[in-house]
């Protein structure tokens, strides 16, 4: 356990990672109800949503479902869109171990920035998957439909697009910390 007190001037801790070590562990708690739980919803989702919303998730009108979705396209398309869903829990893991890092009072070190990159890098595969992972939905959910009404639908978004960014703005934020972290890894061998 690590013991901080207070310093008169201020009245805040005298640990200056304080704050970050108890906003990471809550950060540990969210990685984990989210790793949980959106799995459970994914596939609660896909076993009670209308068959015109499901269409809207694989970039295809309402109508252009023309029969009832059976069991089986339900649970393929759960599987297919479980796909993206898979390379973000795994990115989540890996922002879960960063926090756990930050937690114990490792900000700067090699581990927190591979595991930095690792999330970026999973959550880009993430939003890459959704892309390939809705054009093959589209395909599922319309195979029922006669010769020609059958649709294969690709659809690139701003979420896609927002979550490119956000991947690659971690990614740069890593790179940096790590030269950061090797130049004062540098320094401290001059010195």
């Amino acid at each position: 356990m690590h013991l901080t007190t207070d310093t008169p001037s201020t009245g805040r801790p005298s640990d200056p990672l304080h704050h970050i070590r108890r906003t990471s562990r809550l950060m540990v708690w969210a990685c984990w109800a989210f790793i949980l739980l959106l799995p459970v919803t994914l596939a609660v989702y896909w076993a009670v949503a209308g068959d015109g919303v499901l269409a809207g998730h694989a970039n295809l009108p309402a109508s252009a479902i023309g029969a009832l979705l059976q069991p089986w396209q339900r649970l393929a398309g759960a599987v297919v869109m479980g796909l993206p869903l898979a390379f973000l829990l795994t990115g989540l893991w890996q922002a879960k171990r960063c926090f756990e890092q930050f937690a114990e009072g490792r900000v700067f070190t090699r581990q927190a920035t591979d595991l930095l990159r690792r999330f970026a890098g999973w959550v880009a595969a993430a939003a890459l998957a959704a892309i390939v992972a809705s054009a093959a939905t589209s395909v599922l959910l319309t195979l029922h439909n006669p010769p020609g009404m059958r649709h294969l639908a690709l659809g690139i978004g701003s979420n896609h697009l927002f979550t490119f960014f956000f991947a690659g703005v971690v990614w740069l934020m890593a790179a940096v910390i790590g030269q950061g972290q090797a130049l004062a890894e540098e320094n401290e061998r001059f010195v």
